[in-house]
């Protein structure tokens, strides 16, 4: 037998007494396989994949399940020369020669995606943003966001609809071709492909309409170059988005294609974003894990009313505490310690939970944190690391990946049920439970 245990740790109170806790595990009564939905990481900056602790971070992520690894990243097509900064990155893949025809660099894009291989990390890439030389309003371009500033900077130029859906659709199919030349078919058959990130605020500047464009115009652009490779999106913010992650899938199915103009859009995953709200209270950190849990919830129910969809593989393309991983403040203290490891733990165990209230296929649940090089140590960001060393909530994930075969059966007298948790949150006791899966003769507990 193999074990793993992991408590949620917390600083009690010197009145609050020691309690009892009993948690049986039921070997012998199997829920369906314990699909690793652990393995989805992402970031803002995709330069720092290439630095010292972003390379070597990527090392120990691709270790734990070699080639079933993947990793997201905001800006892969911004105009810049490659240089970092909070919530920015840019490679400098497009340009227009003075007559306006495309140039195309893949100089610094390869060098991401080269280090995301060799280090056994494959891509789920976000096409996006837009090129300076594409956008609408391309002045102001970069921003010069920190912590501490209004988050309303970050929306500059590349956060705008293009000038030209052709060229947008041009560029989307040179990468594709140049992807397949460069790795292969049947490696970026592997991979995801979506389009933008949370078009359902201002990360998108554009109307809804205008984004369905964009996004349908790119998944053309992949699918003439490989017709089998996985598309989807349209990782949307807060769950189901309102009612725009509806609105997405009935066009989906239904709508006419604005780069086709036949009906329906292919969807090989369909993916949304779910976070936390933690603040502060009473001189402590108060988590927000029901707003997390909310979101999904709220996701899953629309999407399992879709009969064509019910099945149909969903990442959650971001699964945090809360939003802003490059952000600081005294509600985000809670990251440096083991509260970050004891909710991540706590959450993904619902995250199986209502996977199977729904009847839904969750195949992925991607932890928005990486790594920020050349800032000081443990410096309050959401993170899995800190100038190379690995933060309590890494161990979570190093856990994760050993738990194979089947889930099962829990029972702890020390768990708040699932729906209190949906209402309230954590609240007045704590929150105290496992999960167990077994392989062959082999147990794992978390």
């Amino acid at each position: 037998m193999a074990g793993l245990i992991s408590g949620a740790a917390v600083q009690p109170r010197a009145t609050e007494p020691a309690f009892p806790v009993h948690i049986s595990v039921k070997a012998d009564q199997g829920s369906g396989p314990l699909e690793p939905i652990w393995r989805f990481f992402g970031a803002d900056e995709p330069n720092y994949t290439t630095m010292r602790d972003g390379s070597r971070l990527l090392g120990e992520l691709g270790a734990l399940d070699r080639g079933n690894v993947f990793f997201r990243t905001h800006n892969l097509l911004n105009t810049g020369d490659g240089t970092p900064a909070l919530k920015w990155g840019s490679t400098g893949v497009y340009r227009e020669d003075d007559e306006g025809r495309p140039v195309y660099d893949w100089t610094i894009l390869d060098r991401i995606f080269d280090t995301c291989l060799q280090r056994g990390v494959r891509p789920y890439v976000e096409i996006g943003f837009m090129p300076e030389a594409l956008s609408t309003h391309p002045e102001p371009y970069q921003h010069s966001w920190r912590p501490g500033a209004r988050y309303d900077e970050i929306y500059t130029g590349w956060a705008y609809p293009p000038t030209d859906y052709r060229k947008w659709e041009e560029l989307v199919r040179q990468w594709a071709e140049h992807a397949v030349t460069r790795y292969g078919e049947d490696e970026v058959n592997r991979w995801f492909w979506e389009v933008w990130n949370e078009p359902n605020i201002p990360y998108w500047q554009g109307t809804k309409e205008e984004f369905f464009r964009l996004h349908d115009h790119a998944i053309r652009a992949v699918r003439r170059v490989l017709p089998t490779a996985q598309v989807g999106g349209p990782d949307v913010a807060g769950g189901p988005g309102g009612r725009f992650l509806e609105e997405f899938l009935n066009h989906c199915l239904h709508g006419t294609n604005y780069a086709t103009g036949t009906i329906g859009t292919p969807v090989d995953f369909i993916a949304f974003h779910a976070k936390g709200s933690p603040r502060m209270e009473g001189g402590h950190v108060r988590m927000g894990i029901a707003n997390q849990l909310r979101n999904i919830n709220d996701a899953f129910a629309v999407i399992a009313r879709f009969p064509e969809f019910k099945k149909t593989p969903i990442v959650i393309g971001e699964s945090d505490p809360e939003g802003c991983a490059a952000c600081q403040g005294p509600q985000l203290a809670y990251r440096n310690g083991t509260m970050y490891s004891s909710y991540t733990a706590a959450s993904f165990a619902r995250k199986h939970a209502l996977t199977r209230r729904h009847g839904v296929n969750l195949i992925g649940a991607l932890t928005w944190a990486f790594t920020f090089d050349d800032q000081p140590f443990f410096a309050g960001f959401r993170a899995l690391a800190s100038n190379g060393i690995g933060k309590p909530v890494l161990n979570v994930f190093r856990m994760m990946s050993r738990m194979k075969g089947e889930q099962l059966a829990v029972d702890s007298d020390g768990e708040v049920p699932l729906d209190e948790i949906l209402r309230n949150g954590v609240r007045g006791r704590p929150d105290v439970s496992a999960l167990a899966s077994r392989d062959g003769n082999r147990l794992w507990i978390l």
